[in-house]
């Protein structure tokens, strides 16, 4: 990916690297790096966490014969997201953002379940 626009400086390059108070920062830079890519790694491992839940759920509501969506829920879930959002210092649109990547997935979910007759494992990747 080119970014036409955009400066670049490769801050683990050596040349870059001038002086102590340089190396410093780019110490600090890598601190900061590994913080963030721990994250990353513990929201990647809570998302599957709350597939595995959604995942029952859809199995639960396609036995009862439930449709996959509760907009009522969702709803709820959305006023939710935004004080928490709003609370944690972010912009509110990320919990518009939150919505249209996870529970749009998890409605998918519900209903590739729903179509599968309740099955899960439909949803199984290594299936």
């Amino acid at each position: 990916m080119t970014h036409e626009h955009d400066a670049e400086t490769v801050v683990d390059s050596p040349d870059h690297w001038r002086d102590e108070q340089t190396q410093r920062i780019v110490q600090r830079i890598d601190d900061l790096r590994q913080s963030i890519d721990n994250v990353d790694m513990a929201i990647i491992a809570l998302l599957a966490e709350r597939f595995k839940y959604t995942t029952q759920v859809g199995a639960l509501k396609a036995a009862a014969g439930f449709a996959p969506a509760d907009y009522k829920r969702e709803d709820y879930q959305m006023e939710r997201l935004h004080r928490l959002a709003v609370d944690a210092g972010l912009d509110p649109d990320i919990a518009e953002m939150y919505r249209e990547f996870v529970v749009t997935e998890a409605k998918k979910r519900h209903r590739r379940i729903a179509e599968a007759g309740g099955d899960p494992g439909i949803l199984d990747i290594f299936a």
